[in-house]
């Protein structure tokens, strides 16, 4: 009996004693260290902790500053380390620490011209052809819809508008069916489609209005050193006609003057009006056009006059709430640094285009441009001297905020890995 009741009391003495522990400050830091971080060579970052609890490294790739309200980790060498942390002797923990190379990129702010070349050309709309029996649309008749991009005339391959015109008059007059290969969201297929002649003008049309290729501003955001490597814009283009992403065969950047400013209100997005240069001297080409922005090689050397040597970047989890820059470009070709704060940021695992908040603060931004304009997309996001993203989208019913993407990403998918070299990032 008496046995079962210090059994009994034992259990409660060690129930309470857990939920103790719980609470206890040391258990709670511990719990808010992350299993797993990634830092940059060189860099550090510090995590407040009870006197109780210590650390154990098991290699060097890291070191461990242990204070009495702090443990600061270091990346010292590119790879892995773990940390094992420790309470009243007892191990809590284990925390696996990834160390990446300190990478670098030249931050850019200049505004350019982008010239796009579509894959095959874009059906943007369709229309009624005056026949001898009325009104038809070929296009429409056979399937074909908005969005839908033509890469194929008769087994040919079509890059450009004036390829299409001969096989549709020829086709016309032979009376025969034109076999049409389609390149839509849903994947490939064929159709066939019978020109008909216009009345009017007396020629063979399809009914579609193509296109074969765009046109816009926006700015650059980074500049790779050792590769010439360049990220811009920050998101996609998409055609102004069918809202889709543009499927890029190949285009080019050359340098932009932005000429004036519509100045965004509520509701009403402002934009920055800007011209090609004059001699439209091509700086560099076009091979993604992505969620992430469009992405290339850099052929000419452009400088931004204000950050012209490589600043280091910062990883996702390493971007804080409060005061951050943009650099881009209201007038002529100058760039400039503007006050923004970043509101809220995400640390992500994986890569996501709305990674941050941001708002502008700048008086001398906001008198001029009312915030965030179109074409300020790509302009880079400079935070305690790092490249932390770039600015991506502004929000219609507040032009002075909008989102940002984080750089990482944006390397990411220009194919720059800042991983370590046996690593790719998801």
């Amino acid at each position: 009996m008496k046995w079962e009741l210090l059994r009994k009391m034992l259990g409660g003495f060690l129930l309470v004693s857990l939920c103790l522990i719980g609470f206890s400050k040391p258990f709670q830091d511990y719990l808010h260290i992350p299993k797993s971080i990634t830092i940059l060579q060189g860099d550090e970052i510090n995590f407040a902790k009870a006197a109780e609890v210590s650390a154990n490294i098991n290699q060097d790739r890291v070191s461990v500053h242990d204070e009495k309200q702090s443990l600061a980790i270091k990346g010292k060498k590119v790879g892995q380390d773990e940390i094992l942390l420790e309470l009243a002797g007892l191990p809590i923990k284990k925390v696996d620490v990834k160390v990446l190379k300190n990478f670098r990129v030249i931050p850019g702010g200049q505004s350019i011209g982008v010239k796009l070349n579509s894959k095959g050309v874009l059906v943007v709309g369709h229309h009624l052809v005056e026949t001898i029996n009325g009104k038809v649309s070929p296009g429409d008749q056979a399937g074909i819809k908005v969005g839908d991009i033509i890469t194929k005339l008769n087994g040919q391959t079509i890059e450009k508008m004036s390829d299409v015109a001969p096989f549709v008059q020829e086709a016309g007059e032979k009376g025969t069916p034109l076999k049409v290969t389609i390149q839509r969201d849903t994947g490939k297929f064929n159709t066939e489609i019978k020109p008909q002649k216009d009345e009017s003008e007396k020629i063979y049309k399809l009914g579609l209005y193509i296109r074969d290729s765009a046109a816009g501003i926006g700015t650059m955001t980074f500049i790779d050193p050792k590769s010439k490597k360049y990220g811009a814009l920050g998101h996609v283009i998409s055609d102004m006609d069918t809202k889709k992403p543009i499927v890029v065969e190949d285009g080019q950047i050359v340098k932009s003057t932005v000429t004036s400013i519509e100045k965004g209100s509520n509701g009403n997005p402002g934009e920055k009006l800007a011209r090609f240069s004059t001699d439209r001297e091509v700086i560099g080409d076009i091979k993604q056009n992505s969620p992430f922005g469009i992405f290339g090689n850099l052929h000419k050397v452009i400088k931004n006059g204000k950050y012209d040597k490589p600043l280091p970047i910062a990883l996702s989890d390493q971007v804080k709430e409060g005061p951050a820059k943009i650099l881009t470009v209201v007038d002529g070709d100058k760039v400039e640094a503007f006050d923004i704060e970043v509101v809220s940021t995400i640390p992500q695992k994986f890569p996501a285009t709305k990674g941050m908040i941001i708002k502008v603060t700048d008086p001398k931004l906001l008198e001029k441009t009312g915030g965030i304009v179109q074409g300020m997309s790509g302009s880079p996001i400079i935070q305690d001297g790092k490249l932390i993203g770039a600015v991506t989208h502004v929000f219609v019913n507040d032009p002075t905020s909008g989102y940002g993407v984080h750089i990482e990403w944006m390397l990411n998918k220009a194919g720059i890995n800042i991983y370590n070299d046996k690593e790719k990032a998801s």
